[in-house]
Parts: C-alpha cells; structure tokens; sequence
C-alpha cells in the first residue's frame, strides 16, 4: 500500500505556486493539487507553453482553479518582479513549490552572470522564497517544496570565491553541485524556521528516476555521450512524471510529512513514496551556513528568517 495522490486532503481555498508548472513534474503537481481545490499558479518561463497546460488540465478538470504566471526563476529581476506580483494577488500563500531546473547542459550563465544550474536550481528559488515567506507565515500550515535528484552525490559545496564556476566547469558536477545546495537549503530552511516558531516546513523531495524532458533537454543541448545515454536509460527504465511526482506532493500536501526530511519513490522507480536519507556529508552546521551566506550574497537578498517571523507575529 502507501501513500497515493487519493490520500490528498481537501485544499480548498489552499493556494500553491508552482515553478516550472508546463510540463513533467510541475504538470502532474498542478493537476494533482488544483484535482483536490487549491487555486495553484503555474508560474512558467514560456506563457505559449503555460496556457497550453493551463488549458489540458482544465479539460480534465473543467473545476481546476488555475493562474499564470510569467517567471524565469534564472533572472533575479524576473523573480522580484513575479514574487512582487503574487504578494499583491495572494497575501497568503500555502504551498511553495520549486520544481524548475536544468539537467547536465553545457556552461551557460544567466543574465545575473551565475552559471545556470546553479541560478535556476537553487539561487532563483532562494531569492524566490525570501521574497515570498511573508506570506508563506500567514499560512497555519505553509510549506516550502524543493526539488533534489541522486545527482546530489555528485555535488560539492558552492565555493564562494568562483559562484559562477568559471574554473573548471563540469555538466554533471554543475547539477550535482546545485541538487546538493537544494539539500542543504531545505534542512537549513526548516531549522530557521522551527527555532523562529513558524507554522512553515520546508521539505525535499526526489522523483527518483523519472522520465520527462529534463534528460531530452540535457542530451539536446549538450549532445554528449554521457547526457545521450541518459536520455537513453530513462526512456527505457524510467517511471512516469505521474509517478515521479509523488514525493514532492506528498511533501507539500501531506499533513504528517516532517518538516527538514527527504521524500522519494521507496525503490527509485517504483513504490510509493517515503521518507529517506540525505546521505550527504555536507549538512554540518558550517556547511549550512556557508550555503545561506553564499546564497544572500549571490542573490543580493538578505533572507533573515526568524526576524521575518517576529516581524509577522
């Protein structure tokens, strides 16, 4: 048995953001959360592609509560001018879920000049939850979703001195370094929050080995051995985004998931989805708080949690 999408709770008058909500994950999210009444945002980079989801979900769910919204998550400017956005809409939200990244392509910086992986993986999120947490506070039972893979065992802490890693960059150590800096973003998050007293947790969740365009993009736009075999593996072994999916909707829906923990598939491909794990070295003390300064000071963005939960009291 387990958990399924049937145990989701009523989420009336919920509301959930939603990054990268066109396709794969992001896609099945938003179905599976508007399916039980929350009002999700899809927020997509390509509003073509997010109407055109938008549309499919409200066919197979003609009561779906639904709202565009235009985020690149890579910009810092585009994420303050959408969290601006929402704050106006929605003083509060419920449900933060960062479900947007790119998989293993070649060195690409954003227009902030971080390398890519990094900037939409993590650094967009970071900024994007910092912006948006007071009106994640005036939710009873906020929830904050970021989305890590197994490629975290590949990664490194962020050196502060080459953020952008100009050094030596490397596809896979590049994604792994930003799934590993989702990791250590959640359990720091959550800890800030539990000592602030905050009704919000943050949670990560793993889909495992899912097949969605994540790899297609990968092996398009690097067109390497390694990202070719990949796409290769997971279109012959991989589960679906619907099964894939699970762990993170468990995470921001079910009211007994524990704040700081990591979700997954119990077999990577297969089973229902629990807890597991880190399995990670790198979340002592200073590690964490050597991934919060980096964050702040590549974003720009003071992230003070606990003051913020004072100030919201």
């Amino acid at each position: 048995m387990g958990w399924s999408v049937d145990e989701i709770p009523d989420l009336t008058g919920r509301v959930a953001v939603v990054t990268g909500a066109n396709g794969g994950l992001g896609f099945e999210t938003v179905r599976a959360l508007a399916g039980r009444g929350a009002h999700v945002v899809m927020a997509v980079r390509d509003p073509g592609r997010g109407s055109a989801a938008r549309d499919l979900i409200q066919g197979e769910v003609p009561s779906a509560s639904l709202e565009l919204l235009l985020l690149d998550v890579a910009s810092f400017a585009s994420v303050r001018d959408a969290a601006g956005e929402l704050l106006s809409r929605h003083p509060r939200i419920d449900i933060l879920l960062h479900n947007a990244g790119v998989m293993g392509i070649p060195y690409r910086e954003s227009v902030d000049g971080i390398e890519l992986q990094l900037a939409t993986s993590h650094l967009g999120h970071f900024a994007l939850t910092a912006l948006l947490m007071p009106a994640l506070l005036r939710s009873d039972r906020g929830r904050v979703v970021s989305v890590t893979s197994t490629g975290r065992f590949l990664g490194r802490p962020i050196d502060p001195d080459d953020i952008p890693m100009r050094r030596r960059y490397d596809p896979w150590l590049s994604y792994g370094r930003a799934k590993l800096a989702v990791v250590q973003f959640t359990v720091a998050l959550d800890r800030r929050l539990v000592a602030g007293g905050a009704p919000v947790r943050a949670l990560a969740a793993d889909p495992g080995f899912s097949h969605t365009d994540l790899q297609a993009n990968s092996a398009r736009q690097a067109g390497g051995f390694t990202q070719r075999l990949a796409h290769a593996a997971v279109k012959r072994f991989g589960t679906s985004p619907a099964r894939g999916a699970l762990p993170q909707i468990r995470c921001a829906t079910d009211p007994a998931a524990r704040g700081g923990s990591l979700y997954g598939l119990r077999f990577l491909v297969a089973g229902p989805p629990v807890r597991h794990p880190y399995l990670v070295p790198w979340l002592r003390r200073r590690d964490l708080r050597s991934l919060w300064d980096v964050s702040e000071r590549a974003t720009g963005i003071r992230f003070d949690v606990e003051g913020l939960v004072r100030r919201g009291r």
